[in-house]
């Protein structure tokens, strides 16, 4: 089970435009920071902070690949705030708001 301290941490990793972009580009693969440096309009120690928010988050993965580090996304967290999102988007008996 997730702290609360750490679903927090999600929210606010999360709220941030860039690393929602990080996030998107790592759905797709693996990718070291040296691949993900020229998609953004930031240097790399920037980037880097980005990542150790979304590391702290617990929503990117790291393993060491000879002197490069290689990202990818952990779904967990993520699983977690669809579910909470989902709740909201599920049907009501009574609600007058829906259909």
């Amino acid at each position: 089970m997730v702290t609360e301290a750490r679903r927090d941490a999600v929210y606010r990793a999360i709220s941030e435009p860039t690393r929602r972009r990080i996030l998107d580009l790592l759905a797709d693969r693996e990718r070291a920071v040296k691949e993900l440096v020229p998609q953004f309009r930031m240097s790399q120690p920037a980037l880097s902070q980005h990542l150790r928010v979304l590391r702290d988050a617990g929503l990117v993965r790291i393993r060491r690949q000879g002197r490069m580090r290689v990202y990818s996304v952990d779904p967990g967290p993520l699983r977690e705030v669809s579910d909470w999102v989902g709740r909201y988007q599920r049907p009501r008996p009574g609600n007058a708001n829906e259909g």
